[in-house]
């Protein structure tokens, strides 16, 4: 790769920022707006996620607003502890990752602040709506079909992005007991036998492969790749430093197979691989209108991710990597559906051809931007660090 002026960044974290404060007070009660047009609804999980990006961002006024957006979230919370879907809208529920998010994001703060206990009754609430969600009664957590961020695609039972975030905000929280048992847990292997014997307990481990399994529950499991879950892995420390190393180079050698197969023409990974096709048992006909193979969920690109992948990079020691895919993404957050803008941060990318398929100017496209530049350049991950001496 050719070598590249870090100005290209500084411009693009400029123009993140130009994007950010546009989105920052919307149309309902004031709150941040999740897109710059399409989506003015404050939408719990895209701002806590972007909260993460806001953090490092150094901009006073979208860290006020983004503490102001937690606050309204705990008022709204529901009386066992539910986070909504919306911030602003205390019946809008049944969201499997909003609580979770919102436990992670409140953990950041609270070191960004110095306030160790921020928001404390909300979150004890918080944790104990948590540990209801354990069909088995541990730590390990359950999720119903589309009810986390992949709201047009089927991961059933336990999560891989729901848990690894659950055992994020462990360690951010200082729940050291509950973080371990989980890790346990998730270290289990994937059950592929069609009868479970009593000792044996289902995890997300997958057999001769460096990830973590999409989902997994008794005797069913899927085993496709999910990018966001394994980047928290590896962010967090729940997957160890050599199973980072031994999956990013994973990553890598599947991508360059997908490229030669005319199913990838940028050069960062998907957000989900292999793709579902027609046919494979897990396609659902819903899938033909909005999840078609290398689209939204079902393998797009979608730049919050590719950053958080970029901070994985930077977490695994692949800091040259992280360098070159991070120049990729920027060249790829120029590109817009609206031509006259001259950044898009745009929701989500198609696959095979690179073209921007959802909204202009998203927040958490923006903001988790900022937090992949700043691990690049410091060449560590801000709030994460600590969580992987355990």
């Amino acid at each position: 790769m050719e070598e590249r002026n870090w100005q290209e960044i500084e411009k693009a974290k400029t123009a993140a920022l130009e994007v950010l404060i546009h989105n920052a007070h919307g149309s309902f009660y004031g709150l941040p707006r999740t897109a710059g047009w399409g989506y003015p609804e404050p939408y719990t999980r895209d701002l806590m996620l972007a909260a993460i990006g806001i953090a490092v961002s150094g901009n006073e006024e979208l860290i006020k607003v983004i503490r102001k957006t937690m606050m309204v979230l705990a008022k709204n919370q529901s009386i066992r502890g539910h986070i909504p879907s919306l911030v602003h809208d205390a019946e809008n529920r049944g969201a499997s990752d909003t609580t979770p998010l919102f436990l992670l994001a409140v953990g950041i703060y609270r070191r960004l602040l110095n306030e160790d206990h921020f928001l404390e009754e909300a979150v004890q609430k918080a944790l104990t709506w948590m540990e209801y969600q354990s069909p088995s009664d541990d730590v390990l957590v359950a999720q119903e079909p589309t009810s986390d961020w992949r709201d047009e695609q089927w991961v059933l039972g336990y999560g891989l992005f729901v848990n690894a975030t659950v055992y994020a905000y462990l360690r951010m929280l200082g729940q050291h007991r509950r973080a371990d048992m989980l890790r346990n847990e998730m270290r289990h292997f994937t059950i592929t036998a069609k009868v479970i014997h009593r000792h044996v307990h289902e995890g997300l481990m997958v057999k001769n492969k460096p990830y973590f399994a999409l989902w997994s529950y008794k005797v069913y499991s899927s085993e496709r790749f999910d990018l966001l879950g394994n980047s928290i892995a590896i962010l967090s420390g729940l997957a160890p430093l050599t199973r980072a190393q031994k999956m990013v180079s994973w990553i890598e050698e599947e991508c360059k197979e997908m490229k030669r197969n005319g199913e990838l023409a940028v050069d960062l990974a998907p957000n989900f691989f292999p793709f579902i096709y027609p046919g494979h048992p897990d396609w659902i006909d819903r899938y033909a209108d909005f999840n078609m193979p290398g689209n939204y969920h079902n393998g797009g690109i979608w730049p919050f991710i590719s950053a958080l992948h970029i901070a994985a990079l930077v977490a695994a020691g692949r800091h040259k990597l992280a360098m070159e895919k991070l120049y990729v993404l920027t060249d790829l957050i120029k590109i817009s559906v609206n031509k006259e803008l001259q950044y898009g941060f745009n929701e989500w990318y198609r696959t095979q051809d690179g073209q921007p398929m959802g909204q202009d100017w998203q927040t958490w496209s923006a903001a988790l931007y900022l937090y992949a530049a700043a691990a690049v350049e410091g060449k560590h991950t801000p709030f994460f660090e600590e969580c992987r001496t355990y």
